[in-house]
């Protein structure tokens, strides 16, 4: 049965939601700020974490902050009505695997929630890859040059390792928006274009791996 924490401060739409999940066959654990989640968390060891951004206490993003400090891999929705582009990409950011707006349906969550799940379970069979004079380590989110150790957020270590995965190939951009931002209407190609800068400024110290914008396409890892 998959396990789900939820957290949402909105007692009447959390009821709602926590029976809709029940009744489908999800095992759910709702907490009502991000303090009590943080000790939900420690006992229930959830599949799955969804949570809103606007909450007393403790708010959603400072939320997944504390939980990346300690779990590097259970997958984070955030469920909110905070959807300005700055918000959903510092979810990102903050290492969200998805963000879903408010008002929602339900069946849409159900969907997420699976996708996240599987998702995780396909990342865990390889962690670890050499790139040039570097180490990925995408379970811990870190990229290592010899004693130098750079902290990535979630999606800088999941598109870095796409594209290695996917070496001398051009990797759509359309691919990318999709698998890891769900919603190119939440995350432009313009944002896109902003996290490869800073991937290349981390690999920056081996003049032999490049990362080429195919104009129009796509993007193109390779190594000299």
């Amino acid at each position: 049965m998959l396990k789900v924490l939820y957290v949402e401060d909105e007692l009447s739409l959390a009821m709602i939601v926590e029976d809709s999940l029940i009744e489908y066959g999800f095992e759910v654990k709702h907490a009502v700020n991000g303090q009590d989640a943080l000790q939900v968390l420690k006992k229930f060891k959830p599949h799955v974490m969804v949570l809103d951004v606007m909450m007393p206490i403790m708010d959603g993003f400072t939320l997944a902050t504390e939980i990346r400090k300690i779990d590097a891999q259970t997958p984070i929705l955030f469920l909110t009505a905070m959807t300005q582009t700055e918000d959903v990409v510092k979810g990102f950011q903050l290492g969200a695997n998805d963000y879903i707006r408010k008002p929602f349906k339900i069946e849409e969550l159900i969907v997420r929630i699976e996708a996240a799940h599987r998702s995780t379970n396909h990342r865990q069979e390889q962690q670890h890859y050499e790139i040039g004079q570097y180490k990925l380590d995408a379970q811990r989110f870190t990229l290592s040059h010899g004693e130098q150790m750079e902290k990535l957020s979630f999606r800088e270590a999941e598109l870095l390792r796409r594209l290695f995965e996917r070496k001398d190939q051009v990797v759509p951009r359309e691919e990318i928006i999709r698998t890891y931002w769900g919603d190119d209407t939440y995350f432009t190609g313009r944002s896109l274009d902003v996290f490869i800068s800073r991937i290349r400024k981390y690999l920056s110290k081996d003049e032999r791996i490049k990362i080429t914008n195919i104009r129009g396409v796509g993007y193109r890892l390779t190594i000299e």
